[in-house]
């Protein structure tokens, strides 16, 4: 069963919505483009001399900061933008931390939710109770994952992994105890040919100007996309570095982000996260630690 027919099964609702979805067509698709290339022009500069082993960057988070209550009002738009610096430790032997600065572009109305690297398109949204909701659409990513070998003298001698753009759907719970997501995707690009599954609950504390959110998630990475970011063929192998073929393994994922609201559309934050890996990942020879630290603070204004 594909995932297609999976969220058909799953998520009627959505479907029906399709032929509404298709009649916008052309004003979506120039919505789109505008977008990604606003927000593309100046992340993906950025994100392609900032490649991270981090799982989930903070990047959407950070994007999404003071913006969790709810999705959009009906018929209306919200807008934020800012700027983001983070470092990151890098799972990989030898290979220094990465320190990013980076714009972050909020975008969000009843079709389409732009997020930092990620676009989604909105297919579902239903009310079970006023305080339980549904969410849900198809998503394109990018992901900034892999390596070049001279990142570090443990890698010499490796062909490049590359990062890529990922395409998949995604599911949001919205309930007083926690918002809980599952995103399904696929690598598009076609670099890895790999997939992953993701699930991740988080929840909202405001205390007045500030807010606290933490959040716990896992996720599945398949045996291609495990292989090609940490596996070691056979022409790359050394008498230190023996081939490895990577397999699918769960990597699980900690986090909490603080905001604060200076004046009511001036925020800042602080997000700090930490993946540990499984044993198909750090069995590599290239891999030298289980557990992947990151942290971003930043700035947005909400207009």
């Amino acid at each position: 069963m594909t995932p297609s027919s999976l969220l058909k099964d799953a998520c009627p609702a959505a479907f029906l919505r399709r032929g509404a979805a298709q009649a916008m067509r052309p004003r979506l698709q120039r919505t789109l483009a505008a977008l990604m290339a606003a927000g593309s022009c100046s992340f993906l500069a950025t994100a392609a001399s900032a490649q991270s082993d981090a799982l989930t960057p903070a990047t959407q988070e950070a994007a999404e900061a003071g913006k969790r209550e709810a999705p959009a009002k009906s018929g209306g738009s919200q807008w934020a933008l800012g700027l983001g610096a983070g470092v990151s430790e890098r799972a990989y032997a030898g290979a220094d931390r990465k320190f990013t600065a980076l714009p972050l572009l909020f975008y969000e109305n009843d079709w389409l939710r732009f997020a930092g690297a990620t676009a989604e398109l909105k297919l579902l949204n239903h009310a079970f109770t006023p305080t339980q909701r549904l969410t849900g659409g198809l998503q394109v990513r990018y992901a900034p994952d892999g390596y070049k070998a001279s990142d570090s003298s443990r890698l010499t001698g490796m062909a490049e992994r590359k990062g890529g753009i990922l395409g998949g759907f995604g599911l949001a719970w919205h309930n007083p105890m926690a918002q809980v997501r599952l995103d399904w995707s696929s690598d598009l690009s076609g670099h890895s040919k790999g997939q992953r599954l993701q699930l991740q609950a988080d929840r909202r504390f405001q205390l007045g100007a500030a807010s606290i959110s933490p959040r716990l998630g896992a996720q599945w990475m398949d045996r291609k996309w495990v292989d090609y970011y940490y596996g070691v063929r056979a022409q790359e192998a050394l008498a230190d570095r023996p081939a490895y073929l990577g397999e699918a393994g769960v990597a699980l994922e900690a986090g909490v982000r603080l905001d604060y609201a200076i004046q009511q559309r001036h925020v800042i934050f602080l997000d700090v996260g930490v993946t540990h890996l499984p044993k198909e990942v750090t069995n590599s020879p290239i891999v030298d630690r289980s557990n992947v630290p990151r942290a971003m603070v930043g700035y947005l204004y909400r207009f």
